[in-house]
């Protein structure tokens, strides 16, 4: 089963200097590596900054555009990883692991199958 796990964070406790990126890179490292060694990584990646974001809407025939995400919060999708997991408990079992899990949340969400 594919599951993904979406990271969402106040952008702002993120890591932002040169400094904080690289102290908080070996855990990014490390995490890579075991989900590869495990077998279990589909993809991965990171988003741009939500103020990169553009949000569509589609209303009465026209197509609407507005600058950020679709909803106002306090946390923002960061990025993602899709991993095919035996099951549920796996999946959670690797989003705790997820550096971002210390100051954000990770939802985790099985993929509609494909067949």
């Amino acid at each position: 089963m594919k599951y993904m796990l979406l990271m969402y964070a106040d952008e702002s406790k993120a890591p932002q200097t040169a400094e904080e990126i690289q102290a908080a890179a070996p855990a990014w490292y490390a995490l890579g590596k075991e989900v590869e060694a495990a077998g279990v990584l589909v993809s991965s990646n990171g988003l741009s900054p939500v103020a990169d974001a553009t949000t569509v809407r589609a209303r009465n025939g026209r197509t609407l555009t507005s600058d950020g995400p679709f909803a106002e919060t306090h946390e923002q999708l960061g990025g993602y990883y899709v991993l095919d997991c035996k099951d549920l408990d796996e999946a959670l079992s690797w989003a705790a692991k997820i550096p971002t899990a210390l100051y954000g949340s990770i939802e985790v969400r099985p993929l509609w199958s494909q067949k």
